[in-house]
């Protein structure tokens, strides 16, 4: 499969393939979403810990599944999904098991947690419901979400703005970021992969010069509509929601092309025990239902097959290449940003 998958990378590195086949692309059969109603109910406790949900939108997910399962003592823990991985091997260290599941908004935290040895592998019952280019052996993959360059068309015309993510540390223009947001550290970790150390050390003193930071994506995007900033760097979904609640904001998606401005990053889930119940959970995240609501309310992409993709995403991708589990190495990113004050 890994041959198979760089010839889809080199083809998407030439243009000559649009989002709808990325995530459709494999001769690798895929297994149709299954339907809620299908699966096992769910019986007895079940702890999940929760990075972080999307604007409450994964809580509607939650009263769902427990709706539909009222046998089902299921116990959530929030937090963002750094602080959970960290609390997660801390409590291993000690001896101590307080979680089945651990639910992640993004690959760098569940494979901090998956490099100590901490997870459970996904069964193949449950890989086959997943997209082939996006199954891990120590976790499953449940939405999709792109780094995007969100702009002001009112302000910068498409053809002012760089086609490779290191070139905006050499422009006059004014930046929104989030440093402290779990996706933008796991965008500067693939940075420090594709690009070196040195590379995005100079990017972020560069663009450290005209940004200005929010506390999360949407406050960028959001800056981005109101003027304040010309462009922006964010996931795709939280322009897109923007829009659907206010179609006329001053806001557009832009790309760069194979490298970090395009990654593509995964939300999913560690099976941390090898619980039935914790395996037919994620069946459910996985489900026709769920899935098809990540897409039409959240716009997230869905690693599920046979469920539609979001409306609006851009008509073509560029995406670097890279393994989503080398974004594990997150502390030398951390160490990156307080050395360059960027946090």
């Amino acid at each position: 499969m890994l041959d198979r998958r760089s010839l889809l990378k080199s083809a998407l590195a030439l243009g000559l393939i649009g989002p709808g086949a990325l995530w459709a692309a494999d001769d690798t059969p895929t297994a149709a979403a299954e339907s809620a109603d299908d699966l096992p109910p769910l019986a007895g406790t079940l702890t999940v810990y929760l990075g972080r949900g999307e604007g409450g939108l994964y809580d509607d997910i939650v009263a769902a599944i427990r709706k539909r399962n009222p046998d089902l003592d299921l116990q959530i823990r929030r937090g963002p999904s750094a602080a959970l991985a960290n609390t997660l091997i801390a409590e291993s260290r000690a001896g101590v098991k307080r979680a089945d599941l651990f639910w992640s908004i993004d690959a760098s935290s569940l494979g901090v947690v998956a490099d100590q040895g901490k997870s459970q592998p996904i069964p193949a019952s449950i890989q086959r419901h997943i997209k082939p280019a996006f199954r891990y052996s120590q976790w499953a993959a449940i939405s999709g979400r792109l780094r995007t360059v969100p702009y002001n068309p009112t302000r910068i015309e498409p053809a002012q703005l760089p086609s490779r993510i290191i070139d905006f540390a050499d422009t006059d223009l004014r930046i929104g970021w989030a440093p402290a947001y779990g996706a933008f550290q796991s965008f500067v970790t693939a940075m420090r992969v594709l690009e070196g150390e040195d590379r995005t050390r100079q990017w972020l003193q560069g663009v450290k010069r005209q940004a200005k930071s929010y506390a999360g994506e949407l406050g960028v995007v959001m800056a981005v509509a109101r003027g304040e900033v010309d462009v922006g760097f964010a996931n795709h979904y939280y322009t897109l929601r923007l829009k659907k609640g206010q179609p006329d904001a001053n806001v557009a998606l832009a790309l760069t092309e194979n490298d970090a401005g395009s990654l593509v990053n995964s939300s999913g889930v560690l099976l941390l025990d090898d619980n039935p119940l914790a395996r037919n959970f994620v069946r459910y995240l996985l489900s026709q239902e769920v899935q098809s609501f990540l897409a039409s309310q959240a716009y997230e992409i869905p690693m599920a097959a046979g469920v539609a993709l979001p409306d609006g995403l851009p008509g073509k991708i560029h995406p670097p290449k890279i393994d989503l589990t080398q974004l594990s190495d997150l502390q030398p990113t951390l160490e990156l940003l307080r050395e360059t004050r960027v946090l």
